[in-house]
């Protein structure tokens, strides 16, 4: 099998880069979205509008790019297990570890928007929008400058 992922080991890097910018694609739109929900009232077209869009954006666009992203991450470290031993991969696993977890919490303030229990403010959810950013940046110059 290792035989076989290192003869498509390109490929299976290709897509999870793909994977890799649906995923953030998503995750740098959900907290904009919430930044307009908070100002819809609730129960309104508007608001029920920016519900529809949350569920989509995360079920068919967020998760399933995430799930991706971790299968041919995955496969290229049972091509290359060598990669564990660079210490720029345990600083870029660590900040996706951070990164799955604002997944987690945008996930449920998806959620809470969903049930009309948000509490809170715009303000809030435009800090919250620069997180992946952050985090994205520091991943992608971890695993191309390779600093240690």
């Amino acid at each position: 099998m290792q035989d076989f992922l290192l003869e498509y080991y390109l490929w299976i890097k290709g897509l999870h880069i793909i994977a890799v910018i649906s995923f953030m694609a998503g995750m740098l739109y959900l907290p904009r979205l919430f930044i307009y929900h908070v100002e819809a009232p609730k129960g309104s077209q508007m608001s029920e509008t920016f519900k529809v869009m949350e569920r989509k954006l995360l079920r068919f666009i967020i998760n399933p790019a995430f799930i991706a992203a971790l299968l041919f991450g995955g496969l290229m470290f049972w091509a290359n297990p060598s990669l564990f031993s660079n210490g720029w991969m345990h600083g870029k696993l660590g900040l996706l570890l951070l990164m799955g977890g604002v997944h987690g919490m945008f996930a449920k303030w998806r959620k809470e928007f969903e049930r009309d229990e948000n509490t809170r403010s715009d303000k809030f959810y435009r800090v919250w929008n620069e997180v992946p950013t952050v985090l994205m940046i520091v991943i992608v110059l971890l695993a191309v400058v390779k600093p240690f």
